[in-house]
């Protein structure tokens, strides 16, 4: 099962860890499965918080993308990168150990080979990287 990460004291805990596998363009960073609380434990909700159901939260793939405006100025780019990461880790999340995923843009694609925001070229190469990505991780 895959759950989103969407606060950023968890991304700021995955991002911590050295990254477990990278490419040209991506860094894969994993944190296994928490062994103290997640960030959910300072909510003040009364239903069941994650923390408080540990057996369903050890078989959990949570995960996130970073795609940083410094890498991806235009948001056509970053929106369609984040698909792609999205797509990616969907079809590789059974494979995945559980514990928290990012996957992080750590460099920008070339703008004279991809003039193009949101081209099908860049579509592609972003996701054939990904893919190598995520199959080195998972082999790792």
């Amino acid at each position: 099962m895959i759950a989103l990460l969407k606060r950023s004291d968890d991304f700021e805990r995955v991002l911590r860890t050295r990254s477990r596998v990278s490419s040209a363009h991506f860094a894969l960073h994993h944190l296994g499965s928490p062994t103290g609380k997640l960030s959910t434990a300072g909510s003040s909700s009364t239903r069941s918080l994650v923390d408080d159901s540990p057996k369903e939260a050890e078989n959990l793939v949570w995960f996130g993308a970073v795609v940083p405006k410094r890498h991806a100025r235009r948001s056509v780019t970053r929106t369609l990168l984040k698909r792609q990461i999205r797509a990616a880790v969907g079809e590789r999340a059974s494979s995945l150990a559980a514990g928290m995923w990012v996957v992080r843009l750590r460099a920008p694609f070339d703008k004279t080979i991809y003039p193009s925001a949101a081209s099908e070229p860049l579509r592609v190469v972003a996701r054939t990287e990904l893919q190598q990505l995520l199959n080195r991780a998972v082999a790792a």
